[in-house]
């Protein structure tokens, strides 16, 4: 079934709208990391239960990231778990954005990833498409760009991906980088990575880059 933009409200989804009001500077108190934590596993569980999906259009938009969780590997499981889940510190913005390209009909599109610390920002930019039967995102960065003080000090190619964009795109997925979407609203997103993290967006009110 395709998902509604704001789904069925559950007292978990209210802790991660509390979260992203109160991040934003809305009003209210930030809810500890842990319910953060435990309200993203519960609607990943429910988007896999009900087979939720969500449609490209959905992620479209820029996105500053508000919480994230890291991993651990655990030597007597054999395989990894979840680390605590943080806030991510204002003085650092870190922002995600899609967009979709002439070929959007095909699940194509743009990523852009940047990071702004004082006067420096990086931006990484790339391919991205989108498997929307699966809510699987996969991308690579091509290009970097530089600035500081708002002036453009480097901006060409990297290849940190290991292939031709043309060449992303047939390339399986299993060999690049993406997310996996569980949770798509008009105020936030949230994912779980390659690497078995968890993270939520907020949505940026102002879309200028």
């Amino acid at each position: 079934m395709t998902a509604e933009v704001t789904p069925t409200a559950t007292p978990d989804l209210a802790i991660l709208f509390q979260a992203a009001a109160a991040y934003r500077g809305e009003g209210g108190k930030l809810p500890a990391a842990a319910l953060v934590v435990d309200a993203l596993l519960a609607a990943e569980k429910a988007a896999k239960q009900e087979r939720l999906t969500y449609n490209f259009e959905s992620l479209v938009g820029k996105w500053r990231l508000c919480f994230a969780t890291g991993t651990r590997k655990v030597r007597q499981r054999g395989g990894i778990v979840l680390g605590k889940g943080v806030y991510m510190p204002k003085f650092a913005a870190a922002y995600i954005s899609f967009s979709q390209t002439a070929e959007a009909d095909l699940g194509r599109g743009e990523i852009g990833n940047q990071v702004q610390v004082g006067p420096v920002l990086l931006k990484l930019t790339g391919p991205a498409k989108y498997l929307g039967k699966k809510n699987l995102l996969a991308f690579d960065f091509t290009q970097m760009q530089i600035s500081l003080f708002n002036l453009v000090v480097y901006n060409g190619q990297i290849r940190s991906g290991k292939v031709e964009n043309q060449d992303f795109y047939t390339q399986p997925i299993a060999k690049q980088a993406f997310f996996a979407f569980f949770l798509a609203t008009e105020d936030f997103i949230a994912a779980r990575g390659r690497g078995g993290g968890l993270a939520m967006w907020i949505r940026e009110r102002d879309t200028n880059s």
